[in-house]
């Protein structure tokens, strides 16, 4: 079975940093791209970067750009979001999909969600 697991949410203070992981199973881990994604209650999902050893990297968002990195490590089957310089409006719950290939926004499978609370 397809597996995302995300880890390492929590309660940070502004300006601080996070990483977040995304440990995979169940498919080739190259064979697919994996996004994170974050919402806030009653808002839409939405899509931040995503990673596939064939594009490379995505942005979905200008609003993370020079504050949050993704990267893999396809030993441990593994994505990461650094997150730096955050800010409270980054409160959300954070998701990470899988799709296959390519980066195209819309993952078949995801992840249970990491909490990260940023205050102020």
């Amino acid at each position: 079975d397809v597996q995302l697991q995300a880890s390492g949410g929590g309660l940070v203070q502004a300006g601080e940093s996070l990483k977040l992981s995304c440990a995979a199973s169940g498919f080739i881990f190259d064979d697919y791209s994996i996004a994170w994604y974050r919402q806030v209650p009653g808002k839409e999902r939405e899509g931040l970067l995503c990673i596939s050893s064939r594009e490379g990297i995505t942005y979905y968002s200008d609003s993370v750009k020079g504050r949050f990195a993704i990267s893999s490590d396809n030993a441990k089957d593994t994505v990461y979001l650094q997150m730096n310089s955050l800010k409270p409006e980054d409160t959300a719950v954070y998701y990470c999909g899988a799709e296959h290939y390519y980066c195209s926004g819309y993952p078949g499978y995801w992840g249970q969600g990491t909490l990260v609370t940023v205050s102020s």
